[in-house]
């Protein structure tokens, strides 16, 4: 089963942090509250999760995208570009992230 995640509005009522990134990216203790949530469905075993973004969506696609060699050790041939990853990340998630538009 999907988890659809709303995630395309403004965010005008955390505008200090939201003029920045989007309102699911918003940190508390570290990492994305939009991280929070999914870490709560995969708990229950739900974690095949669609991200509807809007408003500064390309925030949500780098941190996805970005998200392993965030959090792995690896190593790099710097002249062929392979990497090997020195470890797996924890969460056994897929995530699809949509650009709803950035008025939706």
């Amino acid at each position: 089963m999907k988890v659809a995640l709303l995630s395309g509005g403004f965010g005008t009522r955390l505008s200090e942090e939201t003029s920045i990134r989007p309102k699911p990216m918003v940190e508390i203790g570290g990492r994305p509250i939009m991280w929070h949530i999914m870490k709560m469905y995969a708990h229950y075993g739900l974690k095949d999760f669609v991200v509807l973004g809007g408003y500064k969506v390309e925030y949500i696609r780098e941190y996805f995208l970005r998200y392993q060699s965030s959090h792995c050790d690896f190593s790099i041939d710097l002249k062929t570009g392979n990497v090997e990853w020195l470890q797996s990340v924890d969460e056994d998630w897929r995530v699809t992230v949509l650009n709803t538009g950035a008025d939706r």
